[in-house]
């Protein structure tokens, strides 16, 4: 397995697909590089370098007791840039992911950023505050805690059955393949880890680090998008960063990677292109 070993001593997984410019992709909670398949094979096909790693505490990455956080996240993801000695890259991230790859130019710019992408992603807050009314009440992650200790596995069946993909809705194609996927991604990870994400994700504040964006970024979310949704989200981030495109997708859930891959795939190559 490809791996790097951080300056804590966390070991992270990373896939490195395909030759050309490298493109960076960072995964959602709680899955890991495999969550990308459709896009790395789609990018290395068509000339481009695809890496994806499998955030700490997540997938093959060794799965720490501290460090479950975004600085740390960031760190990592920073890590692996400067090791692989990464370019004029392109950095894509969906969901958590979106707000890693946020931290990690707002904490080291863009000398080694060509581009950002933000897809589906939690940027810049989820938490509903006095100065972020449009958020998500506590409540709703105290409950995914809450669930993640009582029963994760059962958890994540119902994430991935449900709203993650848009299953729930009146007319889904509901894909067996898509839930079982989603489930082992998430049994992969470790309890601690997939844990401490859930505030990760939901409590940070990436406001400043949108406002450090200075390179072209892409900004794309779906309008019935049930875990994160798009009014406190991407309509935001889009007038945050400098230079963002905002492209929603109608009638698209979360997990649009999957359900909605060869729209996002052309997409993203357009962006990769432009």
């Amino acid at each position: 397995m490809s791996t790097i070993t951080t300056k804590d001593g966390t070991q992270i997984y990373y896939k490195d697909w395909g030759t050309g410019r490298p493109v960076v992709l960072s995964h959602g909670w709680p899955l890991n590089a495999d969550s990308w398949e459709a896009q790395m094979f789609f990018l290395a096909s068509n000339g481009y370098r695809a890496i994806a790693h499998d955030r700490r505490g997540h997938g093959r990455s060794s799965q720490p007791w501290n460090g479950n956080e975004m600085d740390t996240y960031a760190e990592d993801l920073s890590e692996l840039i400067e090791t692989l000695d990464l370019k004029s890259a392109v950095l894509i991230g969906f969901s958590a992911g979106g707000g890693e790859i946020a931290r990690y130019i707002g904490r080291h710019g863009t000398k080694r950023v060509a581009k950002a992408a933000l897809i589906s992603a939690v940027p810049p807050l989820m938490l509903k505050t006095p100065a972020n009314p449009g958020g998500l009440p506590i409540d709703v992650f105290d409950g995914l805690r809450r669930s993640s200790i009582a029963d994760r596995s059962q958890l994540y069946m119902d994430l991935a059955s449900g709203p993650f993909f848009g299953f729930n809705r009146p007319g889904a194609k509901v894909s067996q393949g898509i839930i079982d996927s989603f489930w082992l991604q998430g049994m992969q990870a470790g309890h601690k880890g997939a844990f401490d994400c859930i505030k990760a994700f939901s409590e940070t504040d990436f406001t400043e680090d949108l406002k450090a964006i200075d390179v072209p970024a892409l900004v794309l979310h779906g309008d019935d998008d049930q875990i994160v949704p798009i009014g406190a989200a991407a309509l935001r981030s889009s007038k945050l960063i400098k230079h963002a495109t905002l492209k929603i997708y109608a009638g698209a859930p979360h997990g649009l990677s999957a359900t909605h891959k060869d729209q996002l795939n052309a997409d993203l190559l357009a962006f990769l292109k432009a």
